[in-house]
């Protein structure tokens, strides 16, 4: 898939944010994720989406049991790294930089995410300073 293929609409991405938080599910249960979190869809649209969704490539069903069960075809990361680029080239002109310091100074980040963060910096710092090869 195309980074322009990923385009998905909201109830779209909703959608298949609940089957990533689920797993491989039903119909059912991804509406019960979706109502847990406060969003009231019918059974009949949260499976049109899914059927969308399916015809276009992003989830796969099995149909081995009673209901249909349905599972992503793309992970978060890769949609979340898709997105991530384009947001960098429409407003930053694809530098990752500027990217991050906005979110990192306009976000509350947890104590377990400050310290994922540093040491992923570290990690990163010590590999630019490692050795390098002579010419």
């Amino acid at each position: 898939m195309s980074e322009h293929e990923l385009e998905l609409g909201a109830a779209e991405l909703e959608i298949l944010r609940a089957l990533w938080d689920v797993g491989p599910a039903t119909v059912r249960a991804v509406m019960n994720r979706l109502h847990e979190r406060g969003r009231e869809l019918a059974y009949t649209t949260v499976q049109t989406v899914l059927t969308r969704l399916e015809q276009k490539g992003f989830v796969l069903s099995n149909k081995s049991d009673l209901a249909f069960v349905y599972r992503a075809k793309i992970s978060r990361e890769r949609m979340s790294r898709t997105k991530l680029k384009t947001i960098a080239h429409q407003l930053y002109d694809g530098a990752a930089g500027p990217l991050i310091l906005q979110l990192v100074r306009n976000e509350r980040l947890t104590p377990e995410e400050l310290a994922q963060l540093s040491a992923l910096i570290e990690r990163l710092d010590a590999k630019d300073k490692g050795p390098r090869q002579r010419r």
